[in-house]
Parts: structure tokens; C-alpha cells; sequence
């Protein structure tokens, strides 16, 4: 059974009037919906208190698009390290309650065990609701026996992932904040003691399939058609004026073809995130919790980024199975509300969306224009033959064939040319011919002048690292940044 919420005094439910910021800028837009769910769904929870805090990263791009850019690191060590709130938001963070299944086998002990929903706001350029959460903010009600801290070293990988992933165009949370907090943790899969960070993420959403399957777990139908309303009003406005009747399988169709886009552009990155438990799964479909994830350096599906993945349930070519999986799990939740019928013609769509969407992940990639989806089809399925058939560098192939034929001389150039030369490679040109180069394929922009592209390999990845913890030096991972930041200047 759920632990009691605490009982919340209505100063604390009321917004934070007091802040370092004087005064906001006029694109914060502060908000705290997720209280309104009642406290049955979070525990109020009190910040860790840090022996230091020395700011690593600030991702000024998305502290401009929410009104933050203008803190001064003083006042943002202050919000994001003390967690002193934000004006008119909450006034203590929120660690919210879900189940899951892990590694398919149910878990009722779940929820946010070192982190917390610290605050909501709006993003200026599209009005979305956003989250500020957080990894290795301390111990909660949920932390098991757990510290409730977060290594640097699983920090630094986190912000690599999810800047990788944006300048690939997979929809992820972002990394905010960075700051190392001066303790030694012990951990088993790394050499210990090792250094201690908390990450702040901004993401779309924390409402996970998880979520869901607590409340159905408790037999609490009430809370689940409450939940259904909140999200639907707050991240799926467009099917709000449903009949009542159509409202819970319209949002599972929504949810399904989130997720199929997500699961795609996981495939057309060549990315394994290696935990996708339904706790990990967010109903707006974007990318978010990353463990030991990986880049396969080649196109192979049984390639498995966690080392504790001892069968490859999460292996790259199983990930859009296990998105469907945990997608089946959520119908679960809703069949009362949906109803048999809408539930199963919800997840008989995946597979479609599923395709088309890796179709035109792959256009997008390679800066082409659709030409019908019977011609995308064609490409995709030789494309992905090409790669698997000749093992060709993955990034390198997609890098060296931005535009299509209109990149013919570049690619021939390319250290990976010999495998352009291939049988397997003809037929990618056939349908190349049969595609256009789309207006923002930018081939002509510096990134695409390179000799190689920004890749994002385990062996890169340890030697940022190993540069930090052996001499704590941090040049690498700036150095990364700024390769990935050209790299997404390119894609557009």
C-alpha cells in the first residue's frame, strides 16, 4: 500500500512569494498545477543541505526559454543547489508516487528516491507546461536504502545524453543544472569513493505509465480518472472537448503515438537507453531518466547498453517491442475508463505509427523530402539493410549522406567510402534518386564541412570522464558541448 501523504498546511499548498529573483524576467512564467492533484499522488519533502556547491553547467538556451537566463551563478546555485523556490511557485518540492514494472516484473516500492518535482513553468516559445525535477536531491519516503544522491560521474553522462539526443531531434528532457556537492559516495559499479552532483532536469512531463499503474494497483478508480483529466487538460488540450466517453482511448491513442515517435527516433539515433521500465516511460513521450545508456557504433540490434541487461530485454532492436510492452501496460490501467474495444484499437496502431515514424525520422536525418510512403519505405528498410548487411559506421553513414545525391562528392571523400561502394550501398543510391533534398538539409553549413561527425561512443565518453576524475579537468566536456552545439546548428 501507498505510505500517507503528510498532512499539507494551506500556507505550504500556496506559491512562494519570496525569492532571489528581482524581479523575474517577463518570460517566467511560474505555475504549480501538479499540486492540484491532491496529496495522494506526492510527498512534500525537504532538499538535501550540501557540504559545497560548485556549478558545472547551466544550459543558458533553456533558461532563456523559460525566463531564467539572468541569474546570476550566486542565485542559481541558490535555486537549483539549495533549492531555495522559485517566486510564485512551490514552496517545497514534491516527490511523486508511481509504481512499475522493472525489468517486467512488477514493483509496488517505487517513486521519486532522490529526486523531486521542485517546480513548474511555462516555456515562452510555445506555451507547453514544464518541469524542473531533480536527480540526487536527497532521501525521500521513496529512497529504499538508498542515499538519495547522484555520482557526478552519472550526471556528466546525463547531460551528454540528452544533448546528444536533442541535436539528433529525439524528444528529451534537459539537462538544467549541474552542480557538484562535495561529498564521497560509495557505489558498487564505480571506483569508490567517487564525487557527488545534483542534476536538475527541465522535462514536458514526470506523469509516467508508472503513475497509472499505482493508482490501478490501489483499486483508486477515482484518482485514475483525476489523473486522466490533468493530463489530458494540461498536455493534451486538443482532445479536452472529448465526449466523456472517448476521452480515456483518445488519450491512450495520443500516448501510443508519442511514444512510437520516441521509440523511432531511439532507432534512427542509434541510442540505447537500456532501462525502459514503465517508470521510465512518460505519457508525452519524451526521453527521460537515463542509467548505463550507450551509441551503437554500428547498426546491431542485439547491442545492449546495461551491463545488468544479462538477456538483452532492452537491446537496441528490442526497444520499440518494449515501448509497446510497457504501452499494453497502460491500456491496463484505463480499461475501465476506455473500455476493451477502445484500448485494443489504441496499441493496434503502434505498429504503423511505429513505421511511418521511423520513415520520416530517417528523412529528417538525412535531410530528404518525402517522396510518398511507399518511396520512404523503400528507403528506409535499404538504408537499414546498408547498415546492418556492411556494419558501416552509423553516425559516419547518416553524416556523410546529409542531402542524399546532392552529397555524392563529400561521401566520397569520407573514410567510411569503401562501404558506399558495396551492392547493398546501389540500391540506398536507387532510392536516394527517388528523393529530393529537403531546404533545411544545410549541407553547405560548417558541421557538414567536417571530415567526420560529433559522435557520442562509450570510449569518448570514459575519457571525458577520466579527465575530470583524474585531474579535474573539465576542458573534454566543454570541448564536447561545443561539437555537439555545431552539431545542432547543422540539423537545424
Amino acid at each position: 500500500m501507498a505510505r500517507p501523504a503528510p498532512n499539507l498546511q494551506l500556507d505550504e499548498r500556496r506559491p512562494a512569494t519570496t525569492s532571489s529573483i528581482m524581479p523575474p524576467s517577463p518570460r517566467y512564467r511560474a505555475e504549480t498545477q501538479h499540486a492540484s492533484l491532491g496529496d495522494s499522488f506526492f510527498d512534500v519533502v525537504e532538499p538535501a543541505r550540501f557540504p559545497q556547491l560548485i556549478l558545472r553547467f547551466r544550459n543558458q538556451r533553456w533558461a532563456a526559454r523559460v525566463g531564467l537566463d539572468a541569474l546570476t551563478d550566486a542565485e542559481w546555485l541558490a535555486h537549483f543547489g539549495k533549492f531555495e523556490p522559485l517566486p510564485q511557485n512551490f514552496r517545497r518540492p514534491l516527490a511523486l508516487r508511481y509504481h512499475g514494472h522493472q525489468f517486467r516484473v512488477y514493483n509496488r516500492d517505487l517513486g521519486d528516491g532522490r529526486g523531486f518535482l521542485f517546480a513548474q513553468l511555462r516555456d515562452a516559445e510555445d506555451g507547453r507546461l514544464l518541469d524542473l525535477g531533480t536527480k540526487g536531491s536527497g532521501k525521500t519516503p521513496w529512497s529504499r536504502q538508498g542515499d538519495g544522491r547522484l555520482t557526478l560521474k552519472g550526471g556528466v553522462r546525463e547531460i551528454l545524453a540528452t544533448e546528444m539526443l536533442e541535436a539528433l531531434g529525439v524528444d528529451t528532457s534537459k539537462s538544467f543544472s549541474l552542480i557538484e556537492t562535495g561529498e564521497a559516495l560509495v557505489r558498487g559499479d564505480e571506483p569508490s569513493p567517487t564525487r557527488s552532483s545534483v542534476l536538475v532536469r527541465l522535462s514536458h512531463s514526470h506523469i509516467r505509465i508508472g503513475t497509472f499503474q499505482r493508482l490501478a494497483y490501489l483499486g483508486d478508480a477515482a484518482a485514475i480518472e483525476r489523473l486522466l483529466d490533468y493530463t489530458i487538460a494540461n498536455y493534451f488540450p486538443d482532445i479536452a472537448a472529448a465526449p466523456i466517453e472517448r476521452r480515456a482511448g483518445a488519450f491512450l491513442e495520443c500516448v501510443v503515438a508519442r511514444v512510437a515517435r520516441l521509440g523511432a527516433r531511439y532507432m534512427v539515433a542509434g541510442f540505447v537507453h537500456g532501462v525502459l521500465n514503465s517508470d521510465n516511460i512518460n505519457v508525452t513521450g519524451e526521453s527521460f531518466d537515463y542509467g548505463p545508456w550507450r551509441f551503437a557504433p554500428h547498426y546491431d540490434p542485439a547491442f545492449t547498453a546495461a551491463y545488468f541487461d544479462e538477456i538483452g530485454l532492452y537491446a537496441f532492436g528490442r526497444q520499440p517491442g518494449a515501448l509497446g510492452w510497457n504501452l499494453t501496460r497502460l491500456a491496463e490501467c484505463l480499461l475501465p475508463l476506455a473500455g476493451l474495444a477502445s484500448a485494443e484499437n489504441a496499441l493496434a496502431n503502434y505498429q504503423s505509427v511505429l513505421q511511418r515514424e521511423f520513415q520520416l525520422a530517417l528523412l529528417d536525418r538525412l535531410g530528404l523530402r518525402s517522396a510518398g510512403a511507399a518511396k520512404d519505405a523503400r528507403l528506409a528498410e535499404t538504408f537499414l539493410e546498408f547498415l546492418g548487411k556492411t556494419r558501416a559506421p552509423f553516425e559516419q553513414a547518416f553524416f556523410d549522406w546529409r542531402g542524399g545525391l546532392a552529397s555524392r562528392a563529400r561521401a566520397a571523400r569520407s573514410s567510411a567510402a569503401p562501404y558506399y561502394e558495396t551492392p547493398e550501398f546501389a540500391q540506398v543510391l536507387e532510392c536516394f534518386a527517388e528523393h529530393e533534398s529537403a531546404p533545411r538539409a544545410n549541407i553547405d553549413c560548417p558541421y557538414f564541412q567536417r571530415a567526420a561527425p560529433c559522435t557520442m561512443l562509450i570510449d569518448e565518453v570514459e575519457a571525458i570522464w577520466a579527465a575530470i576524475a583524474d585531474r579535474d579537468d573539465w576542458s573534454a566536456l566543454y570541448a564536447k558541448l561545443a561539437q555537439i552545439g555545431a552539431m545542432r546548428e547543422g540539423y537545424g
